[in-house]
């Protein structure tokens, strides 16, 4: 199963496994078990500290289990953990062995404190770019802490379960047998949630913060570079973000970041990260900002009760997928209604999908889910496509897609448990017609995270901030840039760019203020 390079490479990491590891299999007669019996028969012969078993009693089969020697394992692969997952895999091996992993200490001693029960599951797709994030933290913390267990269930391959339990959106995250979360959530987030008492300690820990000379509030592309600028004028510079990398993070494929041939969106996120923690920057992770307040000190009041200062203060909270706003949307939103193609695509294999929007992203999704799906309708409110012709060319070569245009979606349909359909206008004959789907990806553009700022800076009547060529707001001291703002394009070097210029714009208002 894995090539001669992969091998070698698998080899290296594995000859830094702090002690022996033993994988335990629970198999059937399956071809996917033997898949997975040989995917570890190969691991296993690269090192004499790891030994596999097939007497194992999973619920789930087939699976198989990894844990040191001796001890009852607590990290579970329901699936067989390759294309994304396969460094999931390779990190559980080396965690669990009680390998250091690199994370902050202050969040091992975290994870290490906790005393409660805690039993995750969660359900991924392996082409799914967000699910390692989540399936690595949730190991990590099993790894570290004996009363944490967590097992990966792949959902194409467990879809009756998947089926039963109505999820349609990954990654999913159980918690001893309720749902805990949905969606790309890092170990602090995690931590934020099952650690009783956490937000409480971290919001006291911020208050306390001395006043930055340039606080940013985001920390995608935008907040990134703004917080590199600052930190290289050698002033006190704070970012706090929801989570760092921002929307960048919910793309996979990146081949127009100039110098930069082809890339994903987490790998540029954490290359951007990394950037910006080479500096003496104060990142505040897991964090949303709620109200902003002018003054000789601008405060930024966070949802956990917080209040950050900042002498000046530069907005980058990017913008985020818009919704349909139609009946239905919200309540099936997760089990049939979806976002992101790449992530959610594999849980509607064999069925009849729709997508709404006739643009590049919703093109580009329609082209993808085609290669999985039995069928896929997509639904344009214009009267033609907006895609490049390129992409319009591919998909309508397509043999499993139709293409609505001039049509209104105007709602969802469920039976209470998951979506079965949506209803829409044909604007020309002004005919309502119903479409048979067991799911949606709405791809119908941004909008900017902005609604915690109306009644305090200058918004268009689309929400984004008004900025003038420095990226000054309507408010002194408090800049914004990227998506978020009038930037009448939304491109992740423009964004770069422009957080460059406000925090130039910021850094040039200190000096002249005499702040």
């Amino acid at each position: 199963m894995l090539d001669a390079t992969l091998k070698a490479q698998l080899q290296g990491y594995l000859e830094r496994l702090a002690g022996p590891i033993e994988l335990v299999a629970s198999l059937n007669d399956s071809p996917a078990a033997a898949e997975m019996l040989e995917l570890l028969n190969e691991i296993a012969e690269l090192t004499t500290r790891i030994t596999v078993r097939t007497d194992g009693a999973d619920e789930r089969v087939p699976s198989f289990s990894v844990g040191k020697a001796g001890e009852t394992a607590r990290v579970r692969f329901a699936g067989i953990p390759l294309g994304h997952e396969f460094t999931s895999l390779v990190l559980a091996l080396l965690q669990v062995s009680g390998y250091p992993p690199k994370v902050e200490a202050e969040l091992i001693e975290q994870v290490k404190a906790m005393d409660t029960e805690l039993n995750f599951v969660t359900y991924v797709s392996l082409s799914c770019h967000n699910c390692p994030d989540v399936v690595q933290a949730l190991n990590l913390m099993a790894a570290l802490n004996p009363k944490v267990t967590h097992t990966m269930v792949d959902g194409a391959l467990f879809q009756a379960e998947v089926e039963a339990k109505n999820i349609m959106a990954v990654p999913a995250v159980h918690l001893n047998g309720g749902n805990f979360g949905s969606g790309r959530m890092t170990l602090e987030e995690i931590l934020a949630k099952a650690d009783t008492g956490a937000e409480a300690r971290a919001a006291k820990q911020l208050s306390e913060k001395a006043p930055y000379d340039m606080l940013i509030v985001g920390g995608g592309p935008a907040g990134a570079a703004a917080a590199i600028y600052a930190a290289r004028k050698g002033i006190r510079t704070g970012v706090v973000a929801e989570r760092f990398g921002g929307q960048v993070m919910d793309t996979m494929g990146i081949e127009n970041f100039i110098s930069v041939k082809e890339t994903q969106g987490p790998k540029l996120a954490a290359a951007l990260e990394e950037h910006v923690k080479s500096y003496d920057v104060d990142i505040m992770n897991t964090q949303r900002a709620v109200k902003l307040t002018g003054g000789d000190l601008v405060t930024v009041e966070l949802a956990n009760g917080a209040t950050l200062r900042g002498k000046t203060v530069l907005i980058a909270t990017g913008a985020r997928w818009r919704e349909m706003n139609v009946p239905g949307e919200k309540e099936y939103r997760g089990r049939g209604v979806a976002y992101c193609p790449h992530c959610d695509g594999p849980l509607f294999k064999g069925k009849r999908v729709a997508v709404i929007g006739g643009g590049n992203s919703g093109v580009e999704a329609a082209i993808d889910l085609a290669g999985i799906v039995e069928h896929v309708t997509l639904i344009e409110f214009d009267s033609q496509l907006r895609a490049d012709a390129v992409l319009q060319t591919k998909l309508r070569s397509l043999p499993n897609v139709s293409i609505v245009v001039s049509a209104l979606t105007t709602e969802v349909h469920g039976d209470g448990q998951k979506m079965t359909g949506l209803s829409y206008t044909d604007r020309v004959t002004q005919e309502s017609r119903k479409l048979d789907v067991a799911g949606v990806f709405v791809q119908i553009g941004l909008l900017p995270n902005s609604d915690w700022l109306k009644g305090t800076l200058a918004l268009t009547p689309r929400g984004e901030i008004e900025v003038d060529a420095r990226g000054q707001t309507s408010l002194p001291g408090v800049f914004a840039a990227g998506d978020v703002t009038t930037a009448p394009y939304k491109q992740i070097i423009i964004a770069m760019g422009a957080g460059s210029n406000a925090a130039l714009g910021a850094f040039d208002h200190l000096i002249r203020s005499g702040v």
